[in-house]
C-alpha cells in the first residue's frame, strides 16, 4: 500500500530538503569511481506530428548512481531536443525554500504531530527515525505530509539513493552544460499545496505506513527501480493499482488530475513547431488514466520508443 506514492512524495522530498533533513542524515556516498556501468532502458515515449515531436521520459527522483541509463535512445532524444520540461526545476540556492517549508510543512493547530499518531504509529516513528540518528523532535511541529518527505528522504539516503543521482538531476546537469534551455510544468509550492490539501487522516496514514515499512524500504525501493531501469511499465502501472483502490481520493489528485492536465499542455504544445523533452515521474507514464491515456482522448498518439 502507497508504495507509488512515497515514490511521487520523494520527488518533493528531495526538492524541498528542510534544515532539519540537512542536519540529520548521512552524507551522500562518494561518486562511484569511473567506470563501465550496467546499462539499462528505461521507458520513452514519443508524440509527433508534421513539424512537432515531444518526448516523454518516465523519470525516477533518487537513484545510486550504479547504472547508466542516460544513453541510447534516451540520450538521442535529449540530443535532438531543443529545450527540456521538468515536473519542477529545483531552485540552485536552497535558502528560496525556507518560506515553502515554513509555510506549508508546519502546523498550524498547536498540536504536536504525535498526538495525531496511534500509539503504534508513534512507535514506528521514533524507531525509524532512531535508525537514521534522528528522533520525534525533528518532525513534531511538522504536518503529517511533511514527516512523510523528511522521513522518505532520509530512507532513500540510509539506502544510497540521492536526489543528485536522480534522473532530474542529471537531465539538469546536462542541459545546463549543453546550453539547453529547462522549463517546469508546475512549481514546488503548487506540489506543496497538493500535498496540503490531502485531509488530515489521509497524510496520517501515510506517514504511519512509511514509518511502519521503513526498514524495508532498500527491498520496496529495489523493486521499483528495477521496473524503471527495465522499463517495465506494466510493473509500475501495478503499484499505481494499488495505490487507486487504497486511496482513490488519493490517486486522483496526486496522479490522474495532474496527468490530465499535463495532456492538456502537451496537446496545446503540439501546436508550436520544434523539439522538446519533457521528463516527469515514471508513474505518470504507466497504466490506466496516465499521460497516454488522456491524450489518446484527444486524438494524439503516443509511441514507445525501442531500443
Amino acid at each position: 500500500m502507497f508504495k507509488l506514492f512515497r515514490s511521487i512524495l520523494l520527488g518533493s522530498a528531495l526538492g524541498l530538503a528542510s534544515p532539519t533533513v540537512a542536519q540529520t542524515a548521512a552524507p551522500a556516498p562518494a561518486p562511484a569511481p569511473a567506470a563501465k556501468l550496467p546499462d539499462t532502458d528505461p521507458a520513452l515515449w514519443v508524440v509527433k506530428d508534421a513539424d512537432t515531436t515531444v518526448y516523454l521520459f518516465g523519470t525516477f527522483h533518487a537513484l545510486d548512481g550504479k547504472t547508466d541509463w542516460f544513453n541510447d535512445e534516451v540520450k538521442a532524444a535529449y540530443d535532438r531536443s531543443g529545450k527540456v520540461y521538468l515536473e519542477v526545476v529545483k531552485p540552485e540556492n536552497p535558502a528560496e525554500m525556507a518560506p515553502l517549508v515554513q509555510k506549508y510543512w508546519v502546523a498550524t493547530d498547536g498540536k504536536p504531530l504525535t498526538s495525531k499518531l496511534s500509539e503504534k504509529g508513534k512507535k514506528d516513528l521514533a524507531t525509524a527515525l532512531a535508525s537514521v540518528g534522528g528522533s520525534t523532535a525533528m518532525v513534531e511541529p511538522m504536518k503529517p505530509f511533511a514527516a512523510s518527505m523528511v522521513l522518505a528522504a532520509l530512507g532513500m539516503q540510509k539506502v544510497g539513493k540521492t536526489g543528485e543521482q536522480g534522473a532530474e538531476a542529471l537531465i539538469t546537469a546536462a542541459a545546463k552544460k549543453d546550453g539547453k534551455p529547462i522549463d517546469q510544468l508546475e512549481t514546488l509550492e503548487f506540489q506543496m499545496q497538493l500535498f496540503d490539501k490531502l485531509p488530515e487522516a489521509e497524510q496520517v496514514k501515510m506517514l504511519e505506513y512509511t514509518a511502519a515499512t521503513f526498514g524495508d524500504m532498500e527491498k520496496t525501493f529495489a523493486t521499483m527501480t528495477k521496473a524503471w531501469n527495465n522499463g517495465d511499465a506494466d510493473g509500475l502501472a501495478a503499484m499505481m493499482n494499488e495505490m487507486q483502490t487504497q486511496s482513490p481520493a488519493m490517486h486522483q489528485l496526486l496522479l490522474t488530475g495532474r496527468n490530465q492536465t499535463w495532456a492538456q499542455w502537451i496537446e496545446n504544445r503540439m501546436k508550436t513547431p520544434g523539439t522538446v523533452f519533457v521528463a516527469v515521474g515514471a508513474g505518470h507514464l504507466a497504466g490506466k488514466d496516465s499521460v497516454q491515456d488522456y491524450l489518446a482522448k484527444t486524438g494524439i498518439k503516443t509511441t514507445r520508443v525501442k531500443y
